[in-house]
């Protein structure tokens, strides 16, 4: 059993006391831990730094969907690091460090909800809420060995939370069991999602798996090989159609499209604060925004053309094929000591892939599955608007056809 010492998962200004859920609930006797970025009743919110930590109040309210989980019985037990102003995908953080990812302890979490799914995979929790804007989710659920998932956009309350790039931002959670991440789907999402998932036409679609190859294409030769030995393991049980190419031009030119979009948005959000108070910036994150300060009114336009005809693209595929199969991240997750140069390489190439549900706001599950070179690696499925709990249910369906074990490189 680890301790909180031992994961460096959270904050320093951690909760002094667990805020404890009602007695009667449906997750009465879990704990969970949320991002620093959501708002905590008489806690400071610090965004991943300590300067603004520092000119920060404590807040009047919990955030809507943080008091949900409490009034359904669960136990909020801590806030976790982030990286800084949620600028990255490392989740390492100059100022708090790098939580540990137990399941690679010289690999890094991956971020920004770093420390959110570090306590998880940790065992410090039961679950962990965190937000996904570019992969922050995703990416380190991946690398951690988690379930993990990524809502349709807007389907959920983010009010009481950290603002970075609005038209991508979205809460997500983690869990180490599928049956968990579909029972808080089912508190969290709204009723419109339950009305879809009970939807004739959803029922009979929602099994039908197809794996986007170009997407694949995009991986490691190590992780794809082992995610595709998944998929015919898979394919077992479950009905998987033919393979698709759901980006016919390039994926470098969606990516520039989301960062571009991103960066924009920043401008009116963390950038504000940022040219008014000054804060001290870890490498990296002080680049990002020198970049989007940068952005004209002009890159931003043309992007937002650019995510039209991908979300264009992205319709005309999910009408034919309704549930895509993709790697969650291209790589296992870099070590800790990977090189910045070599770190801003990683973001952009696994960007190229989390940029697909976020250019198109469509709900993403991300599964572990397998093992490469002793580190985690997950797949991911992407589906309609709103067809989030339906994946959770085939989420579960596919980990107990696997029988919930992480499959070795012995097997591919």
């Amino acid at each position: 059993m680890y301790s909180k010492e031992e994961i460096g998962a959270n904050v320093p200004d951690d909760l002094l006391q667990p805020i404890k859920g009602k007695a009667s609930g449906v997750l009465s006797g879990l704990d969970f831990m949320v991002k620093d970025l959501f708002a905590v009743t008489g806690h400071k919110t610090g965004n991943g730094s300590p300067d603004f930590l520092a000119q920060s109040t404590p807040a009047q309210q919990t955030a809507p969907l943080i008091q949900k989980l409490i009034d359904n019985g669960a136990c909020l037990t801590g806030i976790t690091i982030c990286d800084e102003f949620f600028y990255s995908l490392t989740g390492i953080n100059a100022h708090y460090g790098s939580p540990v990812n137990v399941r690679a302890k010289e690999r890094m979490a991956g971020g920004s909800s770093s420390g959110s799914a570090a306590s998880v995979a940790a065992s410090l929790c039961d679950f962990s809420i965190g937000s996904d804007t570019g992969g922050s989710v995703r990416v380190p659920a991946a690398f951690c060995g988690l379930f993990g998932i990524r809502p349709t956009h807007n389907s959920l309350d983010l009010s009481g939370a950290t603002a970075m790039a609005p038209s991508f931002d979205t809460p997500g959670w983690f869990t180490r069991d599928a049956d968990l991440l579909k029972i808080i789907g089912e508190i969290l999402l709204p009723a419109a999602a339950n009305q879809k998932k009970a939807s004739p036409e959803l029922t009979q679609t929602k099994q039908t798996l197809h794996l986007a190859t170009d997407a694949f294409a995009q991986a490691t030769d190590d992780v794809r090989e082992m995610l595709m030995s998944v998929c015919a393991l898979v394919s077992n049980n479950f009905p998987v159609g033919a393979p698709v190419e759901i980006n016919p031009n390039s994926y470098l030119e969606w990516r520039e499209a989301f960062r571009i979009i991103q960066a924009y948005e920043v401008k009116s959000t963390t950038l504000k604060w940022v040219k008014e108070h000054k804060p001290t910036l870890g490498p990296g994150i002080k680049e990002r925004f020198e970049m989007a300060d940068k952005i004209t009114d002009a890159e931003y336009n043309s992007a937002l053309m650019h995510r039209t005809s991908v979300e264009s693209r992205l319709d005309e595929v999910l009408s034919e094929c309704p549930i895509l199969l993709i790697p969650t991240a291209p790589v296992i997750a870099p070590l800790v000591a990977t090189p910045a140069n070599e770190m801003e390489i990683f973001r952009q190439n696994t960007m190229a892939l989390t940029c697909i549900a976020g250019l198109t706001g469509l709900p993403q599950v991300t599964l572990p599955v397998a093992e490469v070179s002793g580190c985690p690696v997950g797949l991911s499925m992407i589906g309609k608007k709103h067809s989030d709990l339906a994946m959770l249910e085939l989420a579960c369906n596919i980990s107990k056809s696997l029988n919930n074990t992480i499959i070795g490189e012995a097997n591919a």
